[in-house]
């Protein structure tokens, strides 16, 4: 299977909020929301009040519209490249929806949005949680106090939000966690370590990069990462060692579609290399380990790629050699403050996921049901997954949808179940999410 190297930029630096399908889409499919809901938006009778500003560093946008329901949905956003390297563009802006093409509808529907950009870009989780909390209250104090309150937070937004979940009773009322780091910062860091050791056994790993266990503070993907990869994305017999790293990382499950290619690759090894050091940078060091990790493959998926000449046992026994990674408790502490869950949620939480996300697998939802049950907490748990096949690849109405059917759980006490989020828009109800590998 050759790759697909038609004439488009095969790597766009990362700013991840609402992607995949992405804003053509979300226009296109809102009035089919609008109208299978019964959310028929009157035209706006006045422009809605827009708050900007900065409080403490961090830009924020507030929109109000006039005929306000009382309710404050405030957004989480994903991450954002540091721009930490030459050409490097720093985005300060304040999204207060996860799409900008949403935020006509979610006024029209009578919710007041509010987000904030964050005092940093990177690895900001600690920075999301202060700033976000700090912004409701400064709602409170410009614009009066919401009956309602709901965060909703998308890839890394999901850690300020699912963090927030377990820490606060009195900012939010209740907790939507969309592509969700749901296993956790340490165990989704983790996973990098594995991404790095799966490319070092197939391709190599060069010194000039750092250690797989500890790469180069300074480490560009854009300079360093990409030139070497991209020959090999040329190469079409490379395409089934990038099947070993897919599979033996868990990034998507062979039962689901396929990814795309390369692009998830190049995304995963992204956060691998340059995101990885920015973190350990605000960790003081290296924060992944695999100790407690073994390597392997499953009898079908062993069988699939040796058909195709790929040297699984050689491969395994390279990444399996390998684990002798460990983190500092000082860097691995700081990952997991910022964060990691106990499941001790005081509120509603629903959570959405694709059935396949390569930088995020969808395994990450088990992982938090678990944890959630652990704690005792599952009554305020709902989660709910999409037929999509990408990184936070939701559509309109599926926002939509998910987010009313939070609000209608928080206004009412009635928990969601499988037909509040039916299959014509997307939906898969009775959709396991696989176990988190035992590794």
């Amino acid at each position: 299977m050759p790759f697909d190297l038609a004439p488009k930029e095969p790597y766009a630096r990362p700013n991840w909020g609402i992607q995949g399908e992405g804003e053509v889409l979300i226009r296109k499919t809102l009035i089919a929301v609008v109208v299978a809901l019964g959310l028929f938006v009157p035209a706006a009778t006045a422009a809605p009040t827009v708050l900007t500003g900065e409080l403490n560093g961090a830009p924020y946008r507030i929109v109000v519209p006039e005929d306000w329901n009382g309710t404050l949905v405030v957004h989480a956003h994903g991450y954002r490249d540091a721009a930490d390297h030459a050409g490097e563009v720093d985005d300060r802006s304040a999204p207060a929806s996860p799409s900008a093409a949403l935020e006509p509808t979610l006024l029209g529907m009578g919710y007041a949005l509010a987000g904030s950009a964050y005092k940093t870009n990177g690895w900001a989780v600690q920075d999301g949680i202060h700033d976000t909390k700090a912004l409701v209250s400064h709602f409170r104090s410009a614009v009066g106090k919401p009956n309602r309150t709901l965060l909703w937070g998308f890839s890394m937004g999901s850690l300020v939000t699912l963090a927030l979940a377990e820490q606060t009773a009195g900012h939010f009322d209740g907790y939507l966690a969309a592509c969700a780091v749901a296993a956790g910062a340490p165990r989704a860091w983790d996973g990098a370590v594995a991404t790095s050791l799966a490319y070092h056994a197939a391709f190599g790993w060069p010194a000039a990069w750092g250690s797989i266990g500890d790469v180069r503070d300074d480490l560009d993907f854009d300079t360093e990462v990409f030139p070497k990869m991209f020959g090999e994305f040329l190469n079409p017999a490379n395409f089934f060692k990038f099947e070993f790293i897919r599979l033996v990382t868990g990034a998507a499950p062979s039962a689901f579609p396929s990814p795309a290619y390369p692009s998830w690759i190049a995304t995963n090894m992204f956060f691998a290399t340059e995101a990885r050091a920015e973190l350990e940078r605000r960790a003081g060091g290296p924060v992944g380990q695999n100790l407690t990790h073994v390597y392997s493959l499953s009898p079908a998926d062993r069988a699939y790629l040796m058909t195709f000449g790929v040297n699984v046992d050689g491969l395994l026994a390279t990444m399996n050699a390998g684990r002798t990674i460990s983190a500092p408790p000082f860097a691995r502490n700081y990952v997991e403050h910022w964060a990691d869950y106990s499941g001790k949620i005081k509120k509603p939480v629903l959570t959405m996921h694709t059935q396949t996300d390569t930088l995020v697998p969808v395994s990450h939802e088990a992982a938090y049901a678990a944890t959630v049950a652990g704690a005792g907490r599952s009554g305020l748990l709902a989660q709910a997954f999409t037929s999509g096949n990408g990184h936070c690849a939701f559509t309109g109405p599926q926002l939509v949808t998910a987010l009313t059917a939070l609000d209608g759980w928080v206004a009412t006490g009635q928990k969601p179940g499988a037909a509040s989020f039916p299959a014509a828009f997307g939906f898969l109800p009775g959709f396991m999410a696989p176990a988190w590998p035992q590794q």
